[in-house]
């Protein structure tokens, strides 16, 4: 089956019936979404599907096919990082780093469908994701930069 996965192409089997997570890193080497629990309750797997955050440990694979898969990995532009990566490292929001690409996920996907969210839309978004360092007040900050930089940057995010 054909999967498209931050722009590019990408031949894999699907024999056994396999979930999106572990084709991105044990096939292709793509380690930015993280196994946290394995049943969708953290949200360190989260990637984009059709611009949708999704839990990649819970994705079939045959889901994902003829769709657009984006990772962590492919959220920047060439050098230039997304409004959410330059936020979360302006505000210097990660601790441990281990859910991180999860969280930017989820606010990548929040700002690109509401582009001037509230703290409590900031804060429902992101319930779901866990943070075992309990960074959650720098997260929320970043979250909220990042929409300010998308906004000034004309880029959605």
């Amino acid at each position: 089956m054909n999967l498209t996965i931050n722009g590019r192409t990408y031949q894999v089997a699907d024999d056994p019936p396999r979930v999106l997570l572990w084709v991105l890193r044990d096939e292709l080497g793509l380690t930015g979404a993280k196994f946290g629990c394995g049943a969708g309750y953290c949200g360190a797997c989260t990637v984009h599907l059709d611009g949708v955050a999704v839990r990649s440990c819970q994705t079939p694979l045959r889901q994902a096919a003829g769709r657009a898969v984006t990772t962590i990995e492919g959220l920047a532009r060439g050098e230039a990082l997304h409004p959410v990566q330059r936020a979360f490292l302006e505000v210097q929001a990660p601790q441990c780093g281990w859910c991180m690409s999860g969280q930017m996920m989820t606010a990548a996907a929040l700002i690109a469908a509401n582009p001037n969210p509230s703290d409590e839309e900031i804060t429902a978004a992101l319930e779901r994701n866990l943070c075992r360092c309990g960074a959650y007040a720098r997260i929320r900050r970043a979250v909220a930069r990042a929409a300010v930089l998308a906004c000034g940057s004309g880029e959605a995010a």
